[in-house]
């Protein structure tokens, strides 16, 4: 997360980094409970939280830097968050789809 400025090492970018571990191993938990519905909830619960932390760093201007500091254009910073963005929504739909064949057991 060397492309956050200096100040946001342990902050928002710690953040980002535990939630995504988070999820990371909600997904494990999920495949090996017998009763998911609880462990998808929370799995739910932190993709979204996951979300809104980068759409904060975005709002926040974060993806205009590199090493600590501002070097990118406004158009280098949406195209980063708009790449972010795909692969979290399709983490998203995963997680979507997963739950909807769990209620249809």
């Amino acid at each position: 997360m060397n492309h956050f400025p200096n100040h946001e090492k342990y902050g928002l970018c710690q953040q980002i980094r535990n939630t995504m571990y988070d999820v990371y191993n909600l997904v494990t938990e999920c495949q090996k409970r017998y009763h998911k519905k609880t462990s998808l909830t929370t799995l739910d619960v932190k993709h979204e939280q996951l979300r809104m932390m980068f759409k904060l760093a975005f709002d926040l201007e974060y993806y205009g830097y590199k090493n600590g500091k501002r070097e990118h254009s406004k158009k280098e910073e949406n195209r980063r968050y708009i790449a972010i963005s795909v692969l979290i929504n399709e983490i998203g739909s995963m997680i979507g789809g997963w739950i909807k064949s769990e209620q249809l057991k």
